[in-house]
């Protein structure tokens, strides 16, 4: 059996480009290694069977696209946690900040004065980047020859200061900031509206969850559509009257087109023939997957809000340096679901999770007291660890990558095509990333069949 157009991946983006090809009238069928649909975002439950999330979960304003789709897909969102004052730590020093975008963190003048500027200065070249294509940004090569971690060293002169862009780096990017290029940073940062909103639950990335999780969005789309569950990819080949996308076990689907909507790096160990172009195949070695692991941490009860707090946490002392306060509405008991990221998430990811666990609850003692040292359950991911992701948030790019090899990106390969949240101009990365692009390479292979 032929379709018109084999989908590899049943993430969001493969999904997204399933449902608009097939709105369209034409076939297609959806090729996905893992026994279930989700990508990135996957659900899971408590021993009590409340849902939690173990992948992506959050939406917010400008991110259009998902609101669409959660309300079109029949779910509904529910906002996260934000009344109270958050714990913020920079420099050492840990304090209460308010839990409203653009709250000022209580640091000494000169550190505030000297992050101030540090962060206008990198909205500037922020705003300035090319969303569509980055290597053509003014100064280009220059932004992109250097790290983040250079940037910072050049342009902020207090601890505290460049500790907060560490943290963002870290939060944002679940890596460090000598891993990417400044473009890159700055891309990104644009993508997302600004440094502000990527960082914000009020008004800003982390303001909503779906009702239920997430992964319903995935599933809900996969009704109808045809799917091929536990079937990893292993070559794809291609001539002058199609494509064939073969299994590891040696199942076939054939097809006019084929869209590869992988992370870049696993996308790039798949076997193709002909051999990839040069420049898209070298693209793919060079665009890793952030390194994070992301826990859920179990109270009898939200005690936090008693003591005013929202049970968000920003710390530069870590390991768990980011914590969400992801206790539902009407849910008796307390849920604060944080990650470890970066350089933490790849020291501890070979130690065991009662390792990790400890470790956790240490820092949960450091910000909210020694009621947190008694959860009554954990629950971990290491996306790492696996095989079908080897990593998260999404791929960032190393020095010298946009301008080298960036027009690789989306350029389709033949009967080839692209697409992820990593090929996205807009909220790169996230969800609304991968629904967009998933359409939009639809509409371009719509365009050629």
């Amino acid at each position: 059996m032929g379709w018109d157009v084999v989908i590899v991946g049943a993430g969001l983006s493969g999904l997204a480009a399933a449902r608009a090809i097939a709105a369209e009238g034409r076939s297609v069928v959806v090729v996905e290694a893992r026994d279930r649909v989700g990508g990135r975002t996957e659900g899971g439950t408590l021993s009590d069977g409340q849902w939690i999330e173990l992948g992506g979960q959050w939406i917010g304003p400008t991110q259009d696209r998902m609101y669409e789709l959660v309300a079109e897909l029949g779910l509904s969102t529910v906002p996260t946690y934000n009344d109270g004052d958050i714990v913020f730590g920079l420099g050492r020093r840990t304090g209460r900040l308010a839990g409203r975008k653009g709250a000022v963190p209580r640091i000494n003048p000169v550190a505030l004065a000297d992050l101030a500027q540090g962060v206008t200065r990198f909205g500037r070249l922020a705003r300035r980047t090319d969303l569509d294509a980055p290597w053509t940004t003014p100064g280009a090569h220059r932004l992109d020859e250097q790290t983040l971690a250079t940037w910072i060293r050049r342009n902020l002169r207090t601890p505290q200061g460049r500790a907060y862009f560490e943290l963002f780096t870290e939060a944002v990017f679940a890596c460090e900031t000598a891993d990417l290029s400044l473009l890159h940073a700055l891309f990104y940062t644009r993508s997302g509206t600004d440094l502000d909103t990527l960082m914000a639950v009020d008004r800003g990335a982390q303001q909503d969850r779906v009702e239920g999780g997430s992964v319903l969005v995935s599933q809900r789309m996969a009704e109808g559509l045809d799917v091929r569950l536990g079937q990893p990819v292993g070559a794809i080949s291609q001539d002058g009257s199609g494509v064939s996308v073969v299994t590891r076990n040696g199942t076939r689907f054939d097809g006019a087109r084929v869209v590869v909507t992988l992370p870049p790096t696993l996308a790039g160990r798949l076997r193709y023939s002909p051999a990839l172009p040069a420049q898209r195949d070298q693209l793919t070695q060079k665009l890793p997957q952030g390194s994070v692991i992301k826990a859920h941490v179990v109270y009898e009860s939200p005690f936090w809000r008693d003591e005013g707090l929202n049970g968000q946490v920003g710390s530069d002392t870590g390991p768990f340096k980011v914590v969400f306060d992801n206790s539902p509405p009407g849910y008796d008991r307390g849920i604060l679901s944080g990650f470890l990221e970066g350089a933490a998430a790849r020291s501890w990811s070979g130690r065991s999770p009662a390792e990790r666990q400890a470790a956790i609850v240490e820092c949960l003692v450091r910000y909210f007291g020694p009621r947190a040292a008694s959860p009554v359950e954990y629950v971990e991911r290491d996306w790492t660890a696996e095989e079908f992701t080897r990593g998260c948030y999404g791929a960032h790019f190393a020095p010298g990558v946009w301008t080298g090899f960036g027009p690789a990106l989306r350029e389709p390969v033949g009967r080839v095509h692209w697409a992820g949240t990593e090929c996205s101009p807009v909220w790169n990365g996230y969800m609304e990333g991968a629904v967009l692009s998933g359409e939009a390479t639809a509409r371009e292979v719509l365009g050629v069949l």
